[in-house]
């Protein structure tokens, strides 16, 4: 897979929530490069991309795994564990779940992670 760079960012839900009205009434349109993904803090970011979840980030690509099975042998970790952590990062954009017959198959959406925040979160006034 090539490097592929995905930008985060980190906004309250209230800002997010008016970000996302000021885009749907047309009165604020995304800059190209901005956030695709967005977490209410650093902390629900670390819980989605912690240390033990960037290494099966790591491992997919490497293993490429066809099936949650494969990718539980891969990795030790149980396939509740797995599908439940799968689901949440495919729910974000960090992986896409595939399915193939009666398998499911993730794939690594990115590489790279680029998060951006800023002390004044508005994006737009």
């Amino acid at each position: 897979m090539a490097d592929k760079i995905l930008r985060i960012g980190i906004i309250s839900r209230k800002e997010y929530k008016r970000r996302t009205l000021a885009i749907a009434g047309g009165e604020y349109r995304p800059k190209r490069g901005e956030p695709k993904i967005w977490f209410e803090s650093l902390q629900s970011l670390a819980q989605v991309l912690n240390n033990e979840n960037r290494e099966l980030l790591r491992i997919i690509p490497e293993q490429n795994p066809g099936s949650l099975k494969e990718l539980e042998a891969a990795t030790g970790r149980k396939s509740s564990n797995l599908s439940r952590t799968l689901k949440l990062m495919d729910r974000y954009g960090i992986v896409t779940l595939e399915k193939h017959r009666r398998n499911i198959r993730p794939v690594v959406n990115a590489t790279e992670f680029k998060v951006e925040f800023g002390l004044d979160t508005l994006f737009y006034k």
